[in-house]
């Protein structure tokens, strides 16, 4: 189910604060990427990760990531892209 526009700024503000735990290199979004990403979004739900030059333009690159990972894009901005993935069980993001 995709995310309201509630739910996202709520998103975003607790997303803030966070830095980016996995870097895309100028190999781009590569299936080495998606599953550190996919690991990350199982260890914490909401992650940042940066996307550094590469093959893909950045808009086309946080796609990627999100597909792949089957995460929901909650922003772009910049360089910088956030994403959200909630667990089955033991979620700390109850309520969406």
């Amino acid at each position: 189910m995709p995310l309201t526009g509630k739910q996202r700024r709520e998103l975003r503000a607790l997303g803030h604060h966070l830095e980016p735990v996995v870097i895309v290199g100028q190999s781009g979004v590569s299936e080495g990427i998606i599953g550190a990403v996919n690991q990350a979004l199982h260890d914490h739900e909401l992650i940042k990760v940066k996307i550094n030059e590469g093959p893909e333009e950045r808009h086309e690159a946080a796609e990627k990531l999100a597909q792949g990972a089957e995460a929901e894009l909650v922003q772009l901005l910049g360089r910088t892209v956030l994403l959200f993935k909630k667990r089955d069980e033991d979620s700390k993001f109850p309520k969406f």
